[in-house]
This record gives structure tokens, C-alpha cells and sequence, in this order.
């Protein structure tokens, strides 16, 4: 009777956290649609800032976003994926290793306010790269590629050791067995990981705030050496920082609401990806 009393009251437990979670995030969102769906149009995504920011759209903020993350894409998804091949097929199991691994995952937590202050220190100080997208992307790609290793290596490790012995049995190289056995099988939580990678980058302010992002700029970014505007810092301006805060409000919330359903289509996209590739397995 007791062990049945104390599963049930740690199951209601669990259940009223469940709860709580829920209730929060659904109050956030119907804050956030209720206020952030009146300013929504297609000049609101379309249309450059006018007379201040109080008027007009989000759409440098919109371009920028979009264009800074597929720059850390480039340097993040290839980097952070053969890393996690060396760690896991290659790497021996030793102290070094094992001291990498506790490195890289402890890197994941780091503030993101560090990333961006060493980006400015190595790429737009150091390398005399300056503040624009490149810098920007690759402050980025450091961010995320802690997370892309480690789910990557969770995705290697999750292969069955004897897909692995099968295909060197045949005959297959190391190096064969992994790019036509294990990789192939990996792939649906390699990209999984990925794109929750990037994601997360998207939504950062911290780390673009001191390596390229501008208040406002009159023209889209041309080169990967141009400043941009990006959706984040374009909020937290907005927010606090605005001359007339009260009269932007609204915008405030447009934007939070995009950069909502940014990041959202990007979750989505994981989901459909892994989904795919299941019922292709």
C-alpha cells in the first residue's frame, strides 16, 4: 500500500510539472501570437525599416538571420561531423580522448557572451577580418559545433557494432565501412543534430552582438565582409534600446513571432528529416 501511495504521488508529481511547463510556454505563445499577429503582412516581411524602425518591415533582419546561419552551416556541419567520425571510428579509448570528449561537451555549456567576445578577439581583431557576416558565421559555427560533435557521435554510436563487422568481413576497408555502412545509417540523427544546432545559432544575440550585426543598414549585405541586421539583436533594439519603445511594441512582438516561427520551421525540419529516413530504413 505504501510503495503504491509513494508511485502514485511521484506520477501526479511528474504530471503537475508536465503541467506547469505547458501552461507557461502556451501563456508565452498566446502572448506572443496575440500581439505579434496584428503587425503581420507580407510589407511587414518584405519592406526595409522606415522613419526610425517605427514603421515599415523586417526583412534585412529576415535576409541576415537566414544568410549568418547558413554561413555557420558551412563551417559548423562539416567540421563538427568529421570530428565526431575521428572520435568515435578512429580515436583510441584512452585518458586523451576521454578528456576531449569532457572538453567538447563542457564547451556546449559555455555563455554565449564568451563566444562572441572570442570571436571578436580572434576573427575580427586577431585575423583583421573585421565586424561583418563572415566573422559573424564563424563565432557561430564555434557556438554550435560542440553540439554537432556529440550528437553526431551519439548518432555513429548507435550503429550496431556488427553493421560494422559485417562490412569489414566482406571485405570492406575501415574508411569504406564507414562512409557506405555507417554513415548511411547515422545520417537521420547526424542531421537531426545539425539542424537543432543551428537553430539554437538563429536565436543567439550575444555572439553576433560584438562581430558584425548593425542597428540598421540601408542596403542588404552584399559580400560576406558587409554588416547585416539580424532578427534577434533587431528585437532586443526594439525592445529596450528604442527611443520610442512604446511605439514600436508592436513590431517588438512581430518580430519575436517570426523569429518564433524561424526557429520553429527549423525544429520542424529535424522531425521530417529523422521521420524520412526511418521509413526509408
Amino acid at each position: 500500500m505504501n510503495r503504491h501511495f509513494i508511485q502514485t504521488l511521484g506520477h501526479a508529481s511528474m504530471v503537475a510539472c508536465a503541467a506547469a511547463v505547458v501552461a507557461f510556454l502556451g501563456l508565452i505563445l498566446f502572448e506572443l501570437v496575440g500581439q505579434g499577429s496584428t503587425v503581420l503582412s507580407w510589407e511587414f516581411l518584405s519592406a526595409f525599416p522606415r522613419k526610425g524602425m517605427t514603421e515599415g518591415g523586417i526583412f534585412p533582419a529576415v535576409f541576415g538571420t537566414t544568410l549568418v546561419t547558413l554561413v555557420s552551416t558551412l563551417f559548423a556541419a562539416p567540421l563538427g561531423i568529421a570530428c565526431a567520425i575521428y572520435l568515435q571510428e578512429y580515436a583510441a579509448d584512452n585518458f586523451f580522448t576521454r578528456l576531449v570528449r569532457a572538453s567538447i561537451r563542457n564547451l556546449a555549456g559555455v555563455p554565449s557572451i564568451v563566444y562572441g567576445l572570442f570571436g571578436l578577439a580572434l576573427f575580427v581583431q586577431g585575423m583583421g577580418l573585421g565586424a561583418s557576416v563572415l566573422t559573424s558565421g564563424l563565432t557561430l559555427a564555434l557556438l554550435t559545433l560542440p553540439s554537432v560533435i556529440t550528437t553526431t557521435e551519439e548518432a555513429l554510436r548507435n550503429v550496431p557494432r556488427l553493421t560494422r563487422e559485417g562490412a569489414l568481413a566482406l571485405g570492406a576497408t575501415k574508411w569504406e565501412t564507414i562512409y557506405t555502412v555507417v554513415l548511411p545509417s547515422a545520417v537521420p540523427g547526424i542531421l537531426t543534430g545539425v539542424i537543432l544546432a543551428l537553430s539554437r545559432a538563429a536565436g543567439e544575440t550575444a555572439p553576433i552582438l560584438f562581430t558584425g550585426v548593425a542597428f540598421y543598414t540601408r542596403y542588404l549585405p552584399g559580400s560576406p565582409f558587409d554588416e547585416f541586421m539580424a532578427l534577434p539583436y533587431h528585437l532586443y533594439i526594439l525592445s529596450t534600446q528604442h527611443h520610442a519603445i512604446a511605439e514600436v511594441r508592436p513590431l517588438a512582438y512581430g518580430t519575436a513571432l517570426v523569429l518564433l516561427l524561424l526557429v520553429l520551421l527549423l525544429n520542424m525540419m529535424a522531425f521530417v528529416v529523422r521521420a524520412r529516413y526511418r521509413r526509408s530504413a
